[in-house]
């Protein structure tokens, strides 16, 4: 029995040994250098969610997004860029990453009572939400974000309609601008270096999320005209109670700080040795074309001009192919009945050639290498890592003023059209260090109010350079500008949304198939489907837009 007792004993001893290491060892999973959930100051988190959003925002409207709305074209078989052949490789995955991050802002913002930063938390998930479900239709929301809490529901969530996303969106800006209504001496816990937008500034984030508003109250002005009317009416009606960005000084952007390829400018060569992501974007003939009609002064900060400008002279030499005095002349039996373009100053590269047998413009060195002195570039500024014009450009005050001007034209009670119309052109001017150069610009025919709904749209594309994915969102509900595909596109029409992708439909099979089967088919749909970039979500059913 002694025995016995003594292996008992023994025993109990290894196994409290055991669970005293058990519970040693979890507590040992906690890193005591991290910083918990459940611990973090919201202001540690702010700096990740502005930063990687804006980030984001500017690829889009920098890179294919820029092609698509024929801002830029790219040389050199770049198939995404210029001809929309996108398959299913767009990932929503880098939003919702952000809108994780933001989430735990709010909840520690609203454990502490923080309302400065439950505001900023709100525009920042309506901001996300809403590039999600513009870029891709319905998707993931109301059981987004919430899958530690396990179940089915969760770990594959529902994919809510559009209309229902854009309501919670609307609603949530509503609320933020309540958060962010008192003056900056009425919050605690404010870092201004931490807002790398507004440096902590109350009112410019209230200004923000109006304006917001204002921008999704007009992309559902076709399907919801109503609803669209009455929501920016009632801004408008109190402006003292829901202020707007209305001029650039307000303007939500973000500068890159430059010292490395995370934090620099998406073309840069001071990371990119080759020069490559900056060497083969070029101006697109689309923009570069009305830009020149009306003496543009933005072409000139944006663009470089030609390096080696091209003239066809009937007097040279049958043959004659030779450089003088840095220009390539030409004979015209050298040209033939090959389109070229010789201004001397700027020239575009129109949309989806990059790939034809024949290159553009007699560019000397086509394929891969595509180093061609007779098309412009983009300004040397484009090649830095940073720059005083070298923002990512989430909101301005001219997009804010385009969008009244058209409610004006509607016939909203917002005030009148030529004078937001003006003032937009005057804040894109202003906001690219021009603004001395406006009343000149303003009186060009073709720039000076005309009344109609095609010029406020054109300005309103000019104006979003580097900020291309809402004209894109803009030409799907207006069909304005009136852009065309290219010879080498993948379809004869513009795109009007990303392919649901492919990850989603393994892993989401059921929600993702839920989701696709209530997208139109479009005769530009073809084999893809309904999960087709040209296939149309809810936001443009049965508004016959924009083709």
């Amino acid at each position: 029995m002694k025995t016995q007792s003594k292996k008992i004993i023994a025993c109990l001893g290894i196994l409290t040994t055991l669970l005293v290491s058990c519970k040693d060892l979890t507590e040992l999973n906690v890193n005591p250098n991290g910083v918990q959930a459940g611990a973090v100051n919201p202001n540690l988190i702010m700096p990740t969610v502005l930063t990687e959003t804006a980030k984001l925002y500017t690829n889009l409207g920098f890179q294919d997004i820029a092609g698509v709305v024929q801002h830029t074209q790219k040389d050199a078989w770049f198939n995404g860029h210029n001809d929309y052949d996108w398959g299913g490789d767009q990932s929503w995955t880098p939003y919702y990453d952000q809108l994780r991050n933001n989430e735990l802002l709010y909840k520690r913002a609203v454990e502490q009572n923080l309302e400065f930063q439950q505001g900023v938390a709100l525009v920042m998930k309506s901001y996300l939400f809403g590039l999600i479900t513009d870029l891709w239709g319905d998707a993931p929301y109301t059981n987004a974000l919430k899958g530690e809490q396990g179940g089915t529901e969760f770990i594959a969530p529902k994919y809510d309609d559009q209309g229902t996303i854009y309501a919670g969106i609307l609603a949530d800006l509503e609320k933020a601008n309540t958060l962010l209504s008192k003056p900056k001496s009425a919050y605690s816990s404010i870092v201004e270096n931490v807002d790398v937008y507004y440096a902590g500034d109350p009112a410019k984030w209230q200004k923000f999320a109006n304006s917001l508003r204002l921008r999704y109250f007009m992309r559902i002005s076709a399907k919801q005209p109503d609803i669209a009317k009455a929501g920016i009416e009632k801004i408008m009606a109190n402006l003292a109670q829901n202020p707007i960005i209305d001029d650039a000084s307000a303007d939500a952007t973000m500068a890159y700080v430059g010292n490395n390829a995370n934090d620099a400018w998406p073309s840069n060569t001071v990371f990119d040795i080759s020069g490559s992501n900056y060497r083969r974007i070029k101006m697109g003939a689309t923009l570069v074309k009305p830009m020149q009609a009306t003496n543009d002064p933005r072409l000139a900060i944006w663009a470089k001009k030609v390096e080696v400008p091209l003239s066809v002279d009937a007097s040279l030499p049958a043959g004659t192919d030779k450089i003088v005095n840095g220009i390539r002349l030409l004979s015209p039996d050298k040209v033939g009945n090959t389109p070229i373009d010789t201004d001397p100053n700027y020239v575009g590269l129109p949309a989806s050639v990059s790939q034809l047998p024949s290159t553009y413009n007699f560019n000397p060195t086509p394929g891969q290498t595509s180093v061609n002195p007779h098309v412009s570039y983009l300004n040397e500024i484009y090649m830095q890592a940073k720059g005083t014009l070298l923002k990512a450009r989430l909101m301005s005050a001219a997009e804010v003023r385009f969008i009244l001007a058209e409610a004006a034209q509607k016939g909203w009670a917002v005030g009148d059209a030529k004078t937001h119309y003006e003032a937009g052109v005057r804040a894109s001017l202003t906001a690219w260090g021009l603004a001395s150069s406006y009343n000149a610009f303003i009186a060009q025919k073709g720039v000076a109010y005309d009344g109609t709904l095609a010029q406020v749209m054109g300005q309103k594309w000019i104006a979003s350079w580097t900020s291309a994915t809402e004209s894109w969102f803009d030409y799907r509900r207006t069909g304005l500008p009136a852009l065309n595909s290219g010879p080498a596109a993948k379809r004869k029409a513009i795109p009007l949304r990303f392919y649901y992708m492919r990850d989603e439909l393994n892993l989401n099979k059921a929600n993702s198939a839920s989701a696709i089967e209530k997208l139109e088919m479009t005769t530009n749909s073809q084999s893809d489907g309904k999960n087709s970039a040209w296939s149309k979500p809810w936001v443009v059913q049965g508004t016959g837009k924009p083709w």
